[in-house]
C-alpha cells in the first residue's frame, strides 16, 4: 500500500492568488454577469480563490477584441520574425517566474510541483522558443503548372481560433495549443477548464508583458456547456481546438457543424496499451508500466492503462509490479519525496473509485491499492488488478486515474489483436529486444504514438496526436502549425514563356 507523507517536515510556498478575472482585449474584467465559481484545492478540498464565470455574452465579447486584433491589429501583419521576437520576450518572462506558475498548477490540479518546475513550465518555455524560431518559416510552394499559368501557394493565419484546454496539463496543453497559432499569425479565445484556471491567466499578464497586442490572446474562464459551448458555435470563430473526452469532443464537432463549418481539431482520450514482450527485462518493464499508468496520478491522457505481459515472464512481473506500485509514495504534492499526488477534484475522485468497484464487480483481482488514501484531500492508492478480460468496464473505458489492468497473452498475433481492440488510438508501449516485433507490432498498431522500449516519447520536434476515436491534428512538431493556417493558391497567365 502507498504510504501517505504527514505533511509535518516540509515547506508548502505561500502565494497571493492575483489574477481571477477575465482577460479580454487587454484588460482583466469581471463576467457580464457578475458571477464567479470556486477553484479548490484538491489537497484539501478547500476553496483557493473565486473565479469570474464567463458565459456567451463573455465569449462574444472576447471573439470580437480577437476578431478587430485579426482583420484590423498588428499581429497577423507582423513580419514572422517581428512575431517571434515578441514570443521569445514571452517565454523569457514565464522562464522569470517558473515558481509561480508551479505553484498555481499545483494549487489547482494537484500535480508534483517539483515536475512543474523542472518538467511542465520549462516546457511551456521551450514550446514558445520552438515556435518563434518557426514563426519566420512559413513558406508557400511555386507550383509547376501544365498550361499557360503561373502558380503559386501562400499559408495564410486561419483566423480566430478557440482553443479549449483540459485540467490533467492546465500549462503545457495551453501552449501546445497557443505557440503554433501564435507562430501562424491568429488571435484567440483560451478557455480553461473550470478545475485549473490559474496559471492560464498569470499566463495571459505576462502575453501583455511580453508586448503581444491587446485582443490577441483572451482568456474566458468558465464551463463547458456554457462558455465553451459558446465559443465552439460561435459563427465568428474559424477554428476550434479542443482537448478533452470523446463525450464532449462530439458536441464541439457538432456545434461547429450547426454554425459556421468551422474547422475542428480534436485530441481526445486513451486506453493505451503497452505490450510486453518475453525477452524483456523484466524490471525495466516494470519501471515503464508503472510509469506508464502511475505518472501524474494517471490523469493522462496516454497512460498505458492496459498492460498485456507475455506468459513466459507474466508471474514474475505480476510480483514484480505489485512490489514496485506498493513503494510509490502518496501525499502532498508539495513535498519533494512524494510520487503521486491528489487526483483533480472531488469529481474525479469518486468516478476512479467506481471503476475500481466495478473491477472488483466483473470479476478482475485486485493486487494492490484500490482504497482512498488519508482523511481530506481526494488521494487513491496506486491500484493494480489482474485477471482483467477483454470486456470488462476496466479494460475498455478509460478511467483516468491511477488503475492498472494487467492482461496475459500468448503470440504476437494475439497482443495486436487486443492492443487494437478498442475505439481510441492514442498511443501505445512495446518492450522487447527483438528488432522485428518492434517493427512489425509498431507498425500493426493504430494509434497515434508508439513507443519501442520507452514510455511518454514526447519531443517538442515530434507530431502527437491520435487515430480513431482519439481524435485528429497533430500537436508539437511543425504539424501543429499547419492546424492554424490556410492555403491560398494563386494563378496568374503567362504569354509567349519559352518553357512552361
Amino acid at each position: 500500500m502507498g504510504s501517505q507523507c504527514n505533511g509535518d517536515d516540509f515547506e508548502v510556498p505561500e502565494i497571493k492568488i492575483k489574477f481571477t478575472k477575465l482577460f479580454i482585449n487587454g484588460q482583466f474584467v469581471d463576467a457580464v454577469s457578475g458571477k464567479t465559481f470556486e477553484t479548490r484545492d484538491p489537497r484539501t478540498g478547500e476553496v483557493i480563490a473565486h473565479i469570474a464565470e464567463g458565459d456567451k455574452a463573455d465569449v462574444d465579447l472576447a471573439v470580437e477584441a480577437a476578431r478587430q486584433a485579426f482583420d484590423h491589429g498588428k499581429w497577423p501583419r507582423m513580419s514572422g520574425y517581428e512575431r517571434g521576437r515578441i514570443m521569445m520576450k514571452f517565454a523569457d518572462l514565464i522562464e522569470q517566474n517558473i515558481e509561480e506558475l508551479a505553484i498555481l498548477d499545483t494549487l489547482d490540479a494537484g500535480k508534483l510541483f517539483t515536475l512543474g518546475k523542472i518538467v511542465d513550465i520549462p516546457g511551456t518555455v521551450q514550446l514558445l522558443r520552438y515556435y518563434a524560431g518557426a514563426a519566420d518559416k512559413i513558406h508557400g510552394e511555386t507550383l509547376k503548372m501544365s498550361r499557360e499559368f503561373q502558380g503559386y501557394t501562400l499559408k495564410e493565419p486561419i483566423g480566430v481560433v478557440g482553443h479549449i484546454i483540459p485540467w490533467n496539463f492546465p500549462s503545457t496543453i495551453l501552449f501546445f495549443k497557443v505557440c503554433p497559432a501564435l507562430a501562424a499569425g491568429c488571435t484567440m479565445v483560451v478557455k480553461p477548464a473550470e478545475q485549473s484556471p490559474l496559471s492560464a491567466l498569470y499566463y495571459a499578464h505576462l502575453a501583455k508583458e511580453a508586448g503581444i497586442p491587446d485582443g490577441v490572446l483572451n482568456v474566458v474562464t468558465g464551463f463547458g456547456p456554457t462558455a465553451g459551448g459558446a465559443i465552439s458555435s460561435h459563427m465568428d470563430v474559424d477554428k476550434v481546438s479542443f482537448t478533452g473526452s470523446p463525450e464532449v469532443g462530439r458536441l464541439v464537432m457538432e456545434a461547429a457543424a450547426k454554425s459556421n463549418l468551422k474547422s475542428v481539431s480534436l485530441e481526445l482520450g486513451g486506453k493505451s496499451p503497452l505490450i510486453i514482450f518475453n525477452d524483456a527485462d523484466v524490471d525495466m518493464a516494470v519501471d515503464l508500466a508503472n510509469t506508464a499508468i502511475f505518472f501524474n496520478k494517471g490523469e493522462v491522457c496516454v497512460a498505458g492503462s492496459r498492460i498485456h505481459v507475455q506468459e513466459g515472464i507474466y508471474d514474475e512481473f505480476v510480483k514484480k509490479a505489485a512490489e514496485s506500485a506498493k513503494k510509490l509514495v502518496v501525499g502532498d504534492p508539495f513535498d519533494p519525496r512524494v510520487n503521486q499526488g491528489p487526483q483533480v477534484d472531488e469529481g474525479q475522485f469518486e468516478r476512479v473509485l467506481k471503476y475500481i468497484e466495478h473491477g472488483k464487480r466483473e470479476g478482475a483481482t485486485l493486487l494492490t491499492g484500490g482504497r482512498p488514501c488519508g482523511d481530506k484531500g481526494y488521494y487513491i492508492e496506486p491500484t493494480i488488478f489482474t485477471d482483467v478480460k477483454e470486456d470488462m468496464l476496466i479494460a475498455q473505458d478509460e478511467i483516468f486515474g491511477p488503475v492498472m489492468s494487467l492482461m496475459k497473452f500468448k503470440t504476437i498475433e494475439e497482443a495486436i489483436e487486443r492492443a487494437n481492440n478498442t475505439r481510441y488510438g492514442l498511443a501505445a508501449g512495446i518492450v522487447t529486444n527483438d528488432l522485428n516485433i518492434a517493427n512489425r507490432v509498431s507498425r500493426s498498431i493504430r494509434a497515434g504514438s508508439i513507443w519501442i522500449n520507452c514510455y511518454f516519447g514526447f519531443d517538442i520536434d515530434c507530431p502527437f496526436g491520435g487515430f480513431k476515436m482519439s481524435g485528429f491534428g497533430k500537436d508539437m512538431g511543425l504539424d501543429a502549425i499547419d492546424k492554424y493556417l490556410q492555403v491560398k493558391s494563386v494563378v496568374t497567365p503567362i504569354y509567349g514563356s519559352p518553357w512552361l
